[in-house]
Parts: structure tokens; sequence; C-alpha cells
């Protein structure tokens, strides 16, 4: 669920932001952990095509801004030039409020940070971090590279989900069609014939008839429920429910734990590379975690300032596979951790490529097998009372 929040954060003054969490209990925690005092919040229901189109393209401007940076220009040099350059009004606008909070006296980063609803706390930590070791330029194009990673990651995913969807929407319309229109058809037929018919051509030549005789209520009854689902599923409780349901699952739990671990310690290494203290980073980056590893996060967190390991305080939080505390040990001793996390989660998105892959591979024929013996079932049904006439005949 996604909730428009004004918050009063440290450095930055009162924002305007956009927070995803289950619900707004958690975003309001979620705030609070970051130093944040919320002064209102929101669940935002706004329709979904209206904020596509007027979302920011965060990727393009990250990667004008490293052209141009590396052309030789100053950073309010390239914010003015991309100013002159943007066609869309939002875009534009957004440019000019950063233009104008640096002439204000403040950093780039603090400017990314009152804005926080177009730029995650991700990408204003990386400036931020770039800020101190004035290499603006390669950190930007760390995060071009972290967000193409995830973004590969999720492209994979959606395109393994389109053919099972696409035959469970056409099996689902061939059977409403042998429901809706075929069966009641030959329930007309049948029930002139004054023949016994066997039980489950009967059950299934009812329903025929009550389609024909209250069809219109039928099809209102199944709007509804359908109706009624999507609703449910809109609200935040019904997809907090259903989360926790996946997690307590146990082959499926498991692999969301190692897609979230993945993100995390590629997000983490990045932050680690750009100069920042694996404290304050696993900070930054512990909001990226669901309610079920996040506790870990701030258990790891602690451990770490009583003087622990890295790979000790991660154990202590969860937050490790047993690939992930063996890397984790190697880097700690040769002292390269950034570059070990990014390691891992290349490790962990490779594990859950296969995996997806394995599982549509073994559900797309499982799923076909379905269809085939539901359609089936009800063409032989139907035909059944005429096999049993040709027999009689004979």
């Amino acid at each position: 669920m996604r909730y428009r929040v004004k918050a009063l954060r440290p450095g930055a003054g009162v924002t305007a932001l956009t927070v995803e969490a289950l619900d707004e209990a958690e975003a309001t925690a979620r705030l609070q952990h970051e130093g944040a005092q919320v002064l209102s919040i929101v669940a935002e229901r706004g329709n979904w095509l209206a904020t596509r189109r007027a979302r920011f393209p965060l990727l393009l401007f990250t990667q004008e801004l490293i052209a141009l940076l590396d052309a030789g220009l100053t950073l309010t040099e390239v914010l003015e030039t991309l100013t002159e350059k943007e066609s869309r009004p939002e875009s534009r606008q957004l440019i000019e409020r950063l233009l104008a909070t640096m002439r204000e006296g403040r950093p780039f980063s603090a400017a990314l940070a009152a804005q926080a609803e177009t730029f995650p706390p991700l990408y204003a930590a990386t400036v931020r971090a770039a800020e101190n070791t004035g290499d603006l330029s390669p950190a930007l194009a760390r995060y071009v590279g972290y967000q193409n990673q995830i973004d590969t990651v999720k492209k994979k995913v959606l395109s393994a989900s389109i053919y099972p969807l696409l035959l469970i929407s056409v099996g689902t319309l061939v059977i409403g069609f042998l429901l809706g229109y075929v069966v009641p058809r030959f329930a007309t037929v049948y029930a002139d014939s004054g023949r016994d018919l066997p039980w489950m051509s009967q059950m299934l030549l009812a329903w025929g008839e009550a389609v024909e005789a209250h069809g219109v209520w039928i099809a209102l009854g199944v709007a509804g429920a359908l109706a009624s689902l999507i609703l449910a599923l809109a609200q935040p409780a019904t997809r907090a429910a259903l989360t926790r349901l996946a997690w307590r699952t146990p082959a499926i739990g498991e692999h969301l734990r190692t897609f979230e671990l993945a993100r995390f310690y590629r997000s983490l290494g990045m932050l680690l590379v750009g100069g920042i203290p694996i404290v304050p980073a696993l900070g930054m980056v512990s909001g990226l975690l669901s309610a079920h590893l996040r506790s870990g996060a701030a258990t790891a967190m602690d451990a770490m300032r009583r003087g622990e390991t890295i790979s000790a305080a991660f154990a202590h939080g969860e937050l490790t596979t047993p690939v992930a505390a063996r890397l984790l040990r190697v880097g700690e001793k040769s002292g390269r951790m950034g570059e070990m996390m990014e390691r891992i989660a290349i490790f962990h998105d490779e594990e859950m490529a296969r995996w997806v892959d394995w599982f549509i591979r073994l559900f797309e024929p499982l799923l076909m097998v379905f269809i085939g013996l539901t359609i089936g079932l009800i063409v032989v049904l139907l035909y059944m009372p005429i096999f049993e006439l040709a027999g009689s005949i004979q």
C-alpha cells in the first residue's frame, strides 16, 4: 500500500513523500525509526494509469546528470541545462525546486531529501556519500547499475508469469463459455428426451437449466463476487494477511526471504562502496525489508554497536544464508565488504532466477493438464447421454 506522508525530517524540514508499507502503522513506525516526525499520513488511492504517467523518469534524469557532469559542467549548470530542455511541466518544476534549494546554500543531497516523494532515500544517501568524497558521477553510475539490476530481476519474474496468466485467462474464458452458453443449450435438448441421465450429467444440466432461467442474476452474482474480491485485495489488511500466509508457506516463504535479502545486500553493498559506514548504511536500507526481517536489521545494528563483527551481527539478526555467512567472513578478512555483498546479491539473484524457471516449467504443464481435464470432463458429461443412446440403438 502506498501512503502520502508529510513529515518533519532532521536537516530537511517538512517534506512530502510516498511510503510503501503494509499498513499505516508500519509506515509511521518506519519513518519514526529514521528520525522523522510524522505530521499527516493518507492512503494513496489515485488512478494507476495517471500515477504511471506522472512518474518522474529518475533513471533518465540520472543518466543525463552523469553525462553532463562528465562533460565538465558544474552541478548547478547541469540542473539549469536540464530545466531548459525538459518538456514536461511537472519534471521541470521538480528540477527548479532542486535548484532553488541549492541556491539557498544547501547541498544537493538535502535538496533531494526535500523531494523524498520522487527521490528514494537510497538515492539521496548515495549522493550524500559522494559529496564527502567528491565522486558524484561514479556514485550516480553505481546507482544506475544497481537499479538496472533490480529491474532486470523484476522483469524476469514478470516475463515468466505472462504465459501462465495467459493460460489461466484463456482457460477461464473457454470454461465460462461452456458453462454459460453450451451447457444451457444441451439442457434444453435433454429436458424433452425423457431419458434417465447419469448423476454427474444431471448435475451439469441442472446448472444449465439454472443459467437458462436465471442467467442475468447469476451473471450479476459472479460480477459482484469478482468486484468484492478485487475490493478485498485492494485493502491493506487483506494484502498483509496474504503476505503473512505466503511467508508461512515453507517453499514460497524461503524464496521470498532470499529475494528480499538479495535486494538488501545489493543496496547495502552499493552504500558501502560509496563510503558510508556499515551501521548508518544498514539503517538506510532496513526500510527495504519487510516486517519479518526489519527487526533483524535492528538487532544486527545493536550487535555491531556492541563491537561484534558484521557476519556475527547479521547471523544474530537472521539476515544471512549459509552462502552469505561464508562470503561475509571472507569480506571481513579481505576488507572489501561492499564488493562481497554485491557478490552475495548476484548469487541469490541467480538462485532466485533458477527457482522461478523451475517453478514455471513445472507449473505450466500442470496448469495445462488441469484446464484440459476440466474442459474434457464438461464435454464428456454433455455427450455421455448421446453415447448411451447410440449404445442402446446398437
